[in-house]
């Protein structure tokens, strides 16, 4: 007489769970970024991906403990699911983290947001009001994310403003270059995250022919919570500003002094 092995039921779906988890937050996701769906339907999905991964999950360790009593088949599809599950839960660990380090913020500016305006600006149905941190949380949280005053002319510095942002992969949607050394220069470019938010910066420079100021903004157009992605943001590329005005202005020590129109006629040769 043959004996019948049976396959754990909770293996089974297990690896049921998990098989559906990982397209669904894949499409989502994807669908997202495409702007195919909307945020509100996207937290749906993505929510809905989570449950049903942490399904997988408890489904697996539940198969596997029974499994090594009963000695039913199934332990392939319990540790698929499990791992498919986790996969799936890796996301959420990695913003739930996030979430714990930075607080619930949506707009990060260095000065007066007024002179900044956004290219998407407040205040749509579509869009949620801006959550903002006082100057005192902003300056624990993010202590790198002010206002940069450099030895060297605003049109210049503004050159690598633009040559940084290009460097970036941002899309600029406005640009406004200073044509003189008293001219406002200013940017407003997007950025897509991974999982499809969209925020924008806007990086604006002022001075004379000598020396330059520089802010920036850098705001979630569709998102209650940016997970520190805006303060860090504004903190890496001030930094790579920094560190591109003092390559500059080591490599030429002239760069900040103005261009005298007198001259301009070739200097005569040396005897």
């Amino acid at each position: 007489m043959r004996i019948v092995i049976r396959t754990s039921r909770w293996a089974i779906w297990a690896r049921r769970f998990g098989g559906v988890a990982v397209p669904l937050l894949v499409i989502s996701v994807l669908l997202h970024h495409l702007r195919l769906i909307t945020s509100d339907l996207f937290l749906v999905a993505v929510l809905s991906a989570g449950l049903v991964a942490a399904l997988a999950v408890l489904a697996g360790i539940v198969a596997l403990g029974r499994l090594w009593f009963s000695g039913d088949q199934g332990w392939s599809r319990a540790l698929m699911g499990i791992v498919l599950g986790g996969l799936c839960l890796m996301p959420f660990a990695w913003y739930g983290n996030l979430a714990l380090r930075y607080p619930a913020v949506t707009d990060i500016a260095t000065a007066d947001r007024g002179p900044m305006p956004l290219v998407f600006e407040p205040g749509t149905a579509s869009m949620p009001t801006p959550k903002m941190l006082t100057s005192a949380q902003r300056a624990v949280i993010f202590p790198n994310v002010e206002t940069r005053t450099y030895p060297l002319g605003l049109v210049p510095t503004f050159g690598i403003v633009r040559s940084l942002v290009a460097s970036n992969g941002w899309d600029i949607k406005m640009l406004r270059e200073p044509v003189e050394g008293l001219d406002v220069g200013q940017l407003n470019a997007q950025i897509v995250t991974l999982p499809g938010w969209r925020e924008e910066v806007v990086v604006r420079v002022t001075g004379t022919a000598t020396t330059a100021v520089v802010d920036m903004r850098s705001a979630s157009l569709n998102a209650l919570h940016d997970f520190g992605s805006n303060g860090t943001r504004i903190t890496d590329f001030l930094a790579q500003l920094d560190d591109a005005v003092t390559t500059l202005l080591r490599d030429n020590p002239n760069a900040n002094q103005p261009i005298d129109d007198d001259d301009d006629e070739p200097a005569p040769p040396a005897n």
